[in-house]
Protein backbone atom coordinates (compact mmCIF):
# COMPACT_ATOMS: atom_id res chain seq x y z
CA UNK A 1 0.00 0.00 0.00
CA UNK A 2 1.29 3.44 -0.90
CA UNK A 3 1.66 5.75 2.06
CA UNK A 4 0.59 9.32 1.54
CA UNK A 5 3.37 11.69 2.57
CA UNK A 6 3.91 15.42 2.83
CA UNK A 7 4.27 16.74 -0.69
CA UNK A 8 7.69 18.36 -0.07
CA UNK A 9 9.54 15.04 0.06
CA UNK A 10 8.53 14.08 -3.48
CA UNK A 11 10.09 10.88 -4.83
CA UNK A 12 13.70 11.31 -3.73
CA UNK A 13 14.65 8.25 -1.61
CA UNK A 14 16.82 10.37 0.70
CA UNK A 15 14.00 12.85 1.30
CA UNK A 16 11.49 10.02 1.82
CA UNK A 17 13.72 8.28 4.39
CA UNK A 18 14.30 11.57 6.21
CA UNK A 19 10.58 12.37 6.17
CA UNK A 20 9.56 8.89 7.33
CA UNK A 21 12.08 8.48 10.15
CA UNK A 22 13.27 11.87 11.39
CA UNK A 23 11.33 14.95 10.39
CA UNK A 24 8.88 16.01 13.05
CA UNK A 25 9.90 13.36 15.58
CA UNK A 26 10.37 15.03 19.00
CA UNK A 27 14.08 15.22 19.86
CA UNK A 28 15.30 15.55 23.45
CA UNK A 29 18.91 14.43 22.99
CA UNK A 30 21.33 17.37 23.04
CA UNK A 31 23.71 15.74 20.56
CA UNK A 32 20.92 15.34 18.00
CA UNK A 33 19.57 18.84 18.72
CA UNK A 34 23.03 20.24 18.05
CA UNK A 35 23.41 18.28 14.82
CA UNK A 36 20.13 19.67 13.50
CA UNK A 37 21.07 23.18 14.62
CA UNK A 38 24.32 22.99 12.65
CA UNK A 39 22.63 21.49 9.58
CA UNK A 40 19.82 24.06 9.64
CA UNK A 41 22.25 26.97 9.93
CA UNK A 42 24.24 25.67 6.96
CA UNK A 43 20.98 25.20 5.04
CA UNK A 44 20.14 28.93 5.22
CA UNK A 45 19.62 30.04 1.63
CA UNK A 46 19.96 26.52 0.22
CA UNK A 47 17.66 23.56 -0.29
CA UNK A 48 17.37 20.95 2.44
CA UNK A 49 18.14 18.15 -0.01
CA UNK A 50 21.56 19.76 -0.59
CA UNK A 51 22.25 19.46 3.13
CA UNK A 52 20.91 15.91 3.34
CA UNK A 53 23.20 14.85 0.51
CA UNK A 54 26.19 16.33 2.36
CA UNK A 55 25.11 15.23 5.84
CA UNK A 56 27.59 12.36 6.14
CA UNK A 57 30.41 14.62 4.99
CA UNK A 58 29.38 17.20 7.59
CA UNK A 59 29.26 14.46 10.22
CA UNK A 60 32.76 13.26 9.34
CA UNK A 61 34.52 16.63 9.17
CA UNK A 62 32.69 18.13 12.15
CA UNK A 63 33.72 15.35 14.56
CA UNK A 64 30.29 13.70 14.42
CA UNK A 65 28.75 16.99 15.59
CA UNK A 66 30.52 16.79 18.94
CA UNK A 67 29.79 20.32 20.16
CA UNK A 68 32.48 20.10 22.87
CA UNK A 69 35.13 19.49 20.20
CA UNK A 70 33.68 22.00 17.75
CA UNK A 71 33.70 24.68 20.47
CA UNK A 72 37.49 24.37 20.59
CA UNK A 73 38.16 24.57 16.84
CA UNK A 74 41.02 26.91 16.03
CA UNK A 75 41.78 28.79 12.81
CA UNK A 76 43.79 25.88 11.40
CA UNK A 77 40.79 23.55 11.67
CA UNK A 78 38.45 26.21 10.28
CA UNK A 79 40.78 26.74 7.31
CA UNK A 80 40.83 22.98 6.67
CA UNK A 81 37.02 22.86 6.76
CA UNK A 82 36.84 25.71 4.26
CA UNK A 83 38.84 23.58 1.80
CA UNK A 84 36.52 20.57 2.11
CA UNK A 85 34.23 20.30 -0.93
CA UNK A 86 32.07 17.79 0.94
CA UNK A 87 30.42 20.55 2.98
CA UNK A 88 29.11 24.05 2.37
CA UNK A 89 32.30 26.13 2.31
CA UNK A 90 30.90 29.37 3.61
CA UNK A 91 33.34 31.11 5.95
CA UNK A 92 30.62 32.80 8.00
CA UNK A 93 28.70 29.55 8.44
CA UNK A 94 31.79 27.54 9.38
CA UNK A 95 32.78 30.17 11.94
CA UNK A 96 29.22 30.24 13.24
CA UNK A 97 29.37 26.49 13.91
CA UNK A 98 32.19 27.16 16.39
CA UNK A 99 30.44 30.14 17.96
CA UNK A 100 27.16 28.25 18.19
CA UNK A 101 28.87 25.26 19.82
CA UNK A 102 30.35 27.55 22.46
CA UNK A 103 26.97 29.17 23.11
CA UNK A 104 25.23 25.78 23.10
CA UNK A 105 27.47 24.76 26.02
CA UNK A 106 26.64 28.01 27.86
CA UNK A 107 22.94 27.22 27.56
CA UNK A 108 23.60 23.71 28.91
CA UNK A 109 25.38 25.25 31.88
CA UNK A 110 22.40 27.50 32.55
CA UNK A 111 19.56 25.02 31.88
CA UNK A 112 21.30 21.68 32.54
CA UNK A 113 20.58 20.64 28.95
CA UNK A 114 19.92 22.45 25.70
CA UNK A 115 16.81 20.30 25.44
CA UNK A 116 15.45 21.80 28.67
CA UNK A 117 16.04 25.28 27.27
CA UNK A 118 14.43 24.58 23.90
CA UNK A 119 11.43 22.62 25.14
CA UNK A 120 10.72 25.25 27.81
CA UNK A 121 9.37 27.48 25.04
CA UNK A 122 6.48 25.01 24.52
CA UNK A 123 6.09 23.76 28.11
CA UNK A 124 7.61 20.44 27.05
CA UNK A 125 4.76 19.57 24.67
CA UNK A 126 5.04 19.49 20.87
CA UNK A 127 2.78 21.84 18.95
CA UNK A 128 0.61 19.84 16.57
CA UNK A 129 -0.53 22.03 13.72
CA UNK A 130 -3.26 20.97 11.35
CA UNK A 131 -2.16 22.22 7.95
CA UNK A 132 -3.72 20.54 4.94
CA UNK A 133 -0.96 21.50 2.49
CA UNK A 134 2.50 22.98 2.20
CA UNK A 135 0.96 26.27 1.08
CA UNK A 136 -0.66 26.68 4.50
CA UNK A 137 2.56 26.03 6.42
CA UNK A 138 4.21 29.27 7.54
CA UNK A 139 7.90 30.07 7.08
CA UNK A 140 8.03 31.42 10.62
CA UNK A 141 5.77 32.02 13.60
CA UNK A 142 5.67 34.05 16.82
CA UNK A 143 7.37 31.06 18.51
CA UNK A 144 10.26 30.96 16.02
CA UNK A 145 10.54 34.76 16.31
CA UNK A 146 10.85 34.46 20.09
CA UNK A 147 13.41 31.64 20.06
CA UNK A 148 15.42 33.28 17.28
CA UNK A 149 15.55 36.54 19.20
CA UNK A 150 16.65 34.77 22.38
CA UNK A 151 19.34 32.74 20.61
CA UNK A 152 20.70 35.86 18.89
CA UNK A 153 20.79 37.64 22.26
CA UNK A 154 22.88 34.71 23.51
CA UNK A 155 25.35 35.15 20.63
CA UNK A 156 24.17 32.47 18.18
CA UNK A 157 24.64 33.10 14.46
CA UNK A 158 22.51 32.13 11.42
CA UNK A 159 19.48 31.60 13.64
CA UNK A 160 16.95 33.82 11.94
CA UNK A 161 13.29 33.09 12.48
CA UNK A 162 12.91 31.05 9.25
CA UNK A 163 15.93 28.88 10.11
CA UNK A 164 14.57 28.39 13.62
CA UNK A 165 11.11 27.46 12.36
CA UNK A 166 12.65 24.80 10.10
CA UNK A 167 14.65 23.63 13.13
CA UNK A 168 11.48 23.37 15.24
CA UNK A 169 9.82 21.33 12.49
CA UNK A 170 12.82 19.03 12.09
CA UNK A 171 13.17 18.37 15.82
CA UNK A 172 9.47 17.74 16.43
CA UNK A 173 8.84 20.74 18.63
CA UNK A 174 6.35 21.58 15.92
CA UNK A 175 4.50 18.83 14.03
CA UNK A 176 3.91 20.26 10.58
CA UNK A 177 3.21 17.02 8.78
CA UNK A 178 0.20 17.69 6.58
CA UNK A 179 -3.01 16.27 8.03
CA UNK A 180 -3.27 13.80 5.12
CA UNK A 181 0.28 12.49 5.74
CA UNK A 182 0.51 9.12 7.45
CA UNK A 183 3.17 10.54 9.81
CA UNK A 184 0.87 13.29 11.10
CA UNK A 185 -0.79 11.09 13.70
CA UNK A 186 2.33 8.98 14.34
CA UNK A 187 4.43 11.87 15.64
Amino acid sequence: MNKRRCEWCGNDPLYIAYHDTEWGVPVYDDAVLFEFLILETFQAGLSWITILRKRENFRNVFDHFDYKKIATYNQEIIDRLLQDAGIIRNKLKVNSAVTNAQNFIKIQEEFETFSNYLWSFVDGKPIKNGFKSMRETPANTALSDKISKDLKKRGFKFVGTTVIYAYLQATGIVNDHATYCYRYSEV
